[in-house]
Order: C-alpha cells, then structure tokens, then sequence
C-alpha cells in the first residue's frame, strides 16, 4: 500500500486530491483551517475516518499562528476554530469524534503554557492518524478471516486507503485477504452522482493489482440473481446504537437485495464511526448536496433547466439487514456501547 491520502510534512496537511482522481494523481497542501474546511466540503478529502483525521490536524492549522499566551483567550480560539470545522460535513461522526478529542486536550492542558498546548494538539492529530492506520489494518484482518480461500465480493462507493490512513474499511478486507494468498474479485459500483467507485475503487484496486469489475449501481440486482456475488462489504459514515447504519446512497439498496438472496452484508468501520449518542438511525443527520452534481456531466447539463432535485448524499441501513459490523475490536453486534 504506497497511497498517502494525508500526511503531515513541514507543518502542513498534505492531501491526495481525490477530485482529481483518476486522471490526475495531485496533491494539495493546507496551512488553514479554511483550506482544510474547503478541502473537507468540496471532498478534495473524503471518507469518514479521513475527513476526521483532516478535521484534526485543521485545529493544529487554525491555533498554529495564534499570538494568545492566556489560557482563557486560546481556549475561546479553539472553541471558535472547532466550531467553524464541525460545519464542513454533517453526517461522518468520525469528524466530530476527532473535533471532541481535540478538545479535551485543550481542556485536559488548562495548567501547560499555551506553546506546549498546541504541542500537544499536533501530537494527538498524530496520534489520531496513527490509530486510524491501526485500526484500518486489524479491521482488514478480521475481514479476511470470514473469506474462504477464493470469492467475489460486491462493495459499494470507496472505502479503500483514500477513505481512511492506510488500508480502508470495506478495502481492507480485500487487501488483506489478497495479501494472504486469497484469490479475490470484485465487482465496485460506479457509486452515482460523484462516480466514487469508478474513479476512486477502481482506481485503488487496479494500483494494486487485484482483479476488478466496474459496473454501473443498477446492475447490482442482475448479478446477485446470476449468483456471481458471494459477499458484500461496504464503509460506513455513522453508526447507531441499535446498528442502523449511515453510508454512501445506494447502500440500503444493496442491502435490501442481499437479504432477499441470501448473501452476507457487512459493513466494516473503526470504532470512531459508532455515534453512541444516538439509539437508531432516524437521528443521523443525511447531508443534501448540490443539485449540479445531478444536473450536470462536468460542463455539460443532462437535465432541463429548472428541474427539481433531490440529492441525499447518504441513505440509512437498517440494522436487521445487516450481517455484521467488522471493526478493529472484531466482529460485533448491536446494541454498541
């Protein structure tokens, strides 16, 4: 695994430029946290751990240049400069989780000098990176376990290394089990409006040499009939007390379609990703995107002028219809705590 989706280099936040993607493998550098915001918003970033491993490091950026050497006036800063990142991306608890640890570090630090505060923030965004690499490799390996020695797996939007610090959620279980001599196909929708699988799965999984099918979110159904998937794997942005869990729109889909044939739909996310202050799905807020990214293809509009648009960014899969929830603790069950 050779992709940095972010790094840390000479006091910036180094990104992949996911938009780019595949054309062009680019980067950016942010040194504010209005970059990172931006990056974050526009999903030059993307990917629940790595939105909140970004969201981290832009606290670093947003108290970095702060002149302040009185406690009281840096922690309004820094309540000022985690508000404003918690605003770029409504659904991924990941985001917020980071946001949280972030601030118990300043409210934990209230005795230290301000300059050996913000020490300490850099090092828990480090450390937050680190735990996401961590998390994302013994996610990988509890996936792996489940798989026979040869099969096709279906998932759905990106859930490989651009989505996280290292290996992936979903992507992991792929990685690992390919790494440990598994023969593995996959077959990655196309993930519509944003093209998530096309561009960024496909493009993941063909870097690494492992054998991929693209096909388009509606040809699902058609394969499962055809008994060509034998397990699904999908990320998630946020998930429930009860199980019912946030991912990319067209997840429940697939769920759904899995249950009627018979096939395991797991979901594979880090313990960040589990909002325990929420009993069920009914309270994930769903982000609503711009009505452009149905309208339009690049320059070109592909809708008549003036039509409504609804654009849900995520959709809500009910707990029963999943199989199980693979995190870096193992395979588990609902009710999480």
């Amino acid at each position: 695994m050779a992709i940095k989706t972010l790094e840390w280099i000479d006091n910036k936040l180094r990104l992949i430029d996911q938009t780019m993607l595949p054309e062009v493998e680019g980067y950016i550098e942010c040194q504010t946290k209005e970059e990172v915001f931006e990056a974050i918003q526009q999903m030059r970033v993307r990917g629940a751990p790595a939105i909140g491993i970004a969201a981290a490091f832009g606290v670093v950026l947003g108290l970095f240049h702060s002149q302040t050497t009185d406690y009281r006036s840096f922690r309004q800063e820094a309540e000022q400069v985690i508000h404003y990142l918690r605003l770029a991306r409504p659904t991924a608890v990941n985001l917020f989780n980071a946001l949280n640890r972030m601030q118990q570090v300043i409210e934990q630090n209230k005795n230290m000098e301000v300059a050996d505060i913000k020490i300490a923030l850099l090092t828990e965004a480090k450390m937050i990176l680190e735990d996401e690499k961590r998390a994302s490799q013994q996610m990988g390996d509890f996936g792996a376990q489940l798989l026979p020695q040869e099969c096709t797996i279906l998932t759905h939007c990106n859930a490989g290394a651009l989505a996280t610090a290292e290996y992936g959620t979903a992507l992991a279980v792929i990685y690992r089990a390919v790494e440990q001599g598994k023969i593995i196909k996959v077959y990655a929708d196309e993930t519509r409006p944003l093209l998530q699988g096309a561009r960024l799965t496909c493009w993941e999984l063909m870097r690494a040499g492992i054998d991929v099918t693209l096909i388009c979110d509606n040809m699902a159904a058609s394969l499962m009939r055809k008994k060509l998937i034998d397990y699904i794997f999908v990320g998630a942005d946020r998930i429930a007390r009860n199980g019912d869990t946030a991912n990319k729109i067209g997840t429940y889909n697939l769920a759904v379609l899995a249950k009627y044939h018979g096939i395991p739909f797991y979901i594979v996310a880090p313990t960040s990703t589990i909002d325990n202050n929420i009993p069920d799905g009914e309270y994930i807020p769903i982000e609503e995107r711009a009505p452009e990214e149905i309208t339009q293809w690049g320059n070109r509009r592909i809708a008549p002028n003036n039509v409504k648009v609804y654009n849900p960014a995520f959709d809500v899969t009910p707990a029963a219809l999943i199989t199980g929830w693979i995190t870096e603790e193992g395979l588990r069950q609902p009710p999480f705590t």
